[in-house]
């Protein structure tokens, strides 16, 4: 494994505290080969992640004002998911820097990659103080918040109705119809907000054009 020194002269942080950052790199598995407990990533992983989540969700708030509270929500956790996180983490190439127990043989998983992100941010945190964490955050995350496609999340019923809960008191509802023949029907569903239509869908099961109806009303708002 390459020292997590060689790390941190590239992104050009004198540590105050280089064992918070070799903690970082450890996982837990490593206790077991030196008969240990918590000299790991774990203490230092829960840190990382709260910092991760606050300032992507100022991000959110301050480079995209077009989305509302639900979407915020709706985009954050897509961007700090086990994929999302497990990415940065290979552009960082930690996977070189891990240390692991005899029981993993070598296997390094992206869950594994997500918590060593998360464990190294909270170390930059503790060591450097806010301010230099958010800066390594933001040029991480600022331009998929920026670019971030509302397209991307999947459960878009789900997704619609947050946002709608976070300004609106009234439900919305799905109103459908069927047409073509029996044995291959085209459901047409329009999503609905008292009077207003908020966007339309179709598809082959009521299921997906309930989806299409919500994606199209989110696309919609974003443009607002």
């Amino acid at each position: 494994m390459k020292d997590v020194k060689i790390l941190l002269e590239q992104l050009k942080i004198t540590p105050h505290n280089l064992e918070n950052y070799e903690l970082a790199m450890t996982h837990s598995s490593k206790n077991g080969d030196r008969n240990i407990r918590h000299h790991d990533y774990e203490r230092l992983e829960f840190i990382g992640d709260a910092v991760i989540g606050l300032v992507v969700a100022e991000l959110a708030f301050t480079k995209r004002g077009d989305l509302s509270q639900g979407m915020m929500s709706k985009m954050r956790s897509q961007l700090v998911n086990t994929q999302a996180l497990s990415k940065h983490a290979r552009r960082l190439y930690l996977d070189q820097y891990i240390v692991l127990g005899n029981s993993l043989n070598g296997t390094v998983t992206d869950h594994i990659l997500e918590d060593v992100f998360e464990a190294f941010t909270g170390a930059i945190y503790l060591d450097q103080g806010f301010s230099v964490a958010h800066d390594y955050l933001e040029d991480k995350f600022v331009n998929e918040v920026v670019h971030f496609d509302i397209g991307k999340v999947r459960d878009y019923k789900s997704a619609l109705q947050e946002a709608m809960q976070a300004e609106h008191r009234q439900a919305i509802r799905y109103e459908a119809k069927v047409e073509g023949p029996s044995h291959a029907p085209m459901y047409l569903v329009e999503v609905i907000y008292g009077e207003t239509i908020l966007g339309r869908g179709k598809g082959t099961t009521k299921k997906a054009a309930e989806q299409e109806a919500a994606k199209d009303a989110l696309k919609k708002m974003a443009k607002v």
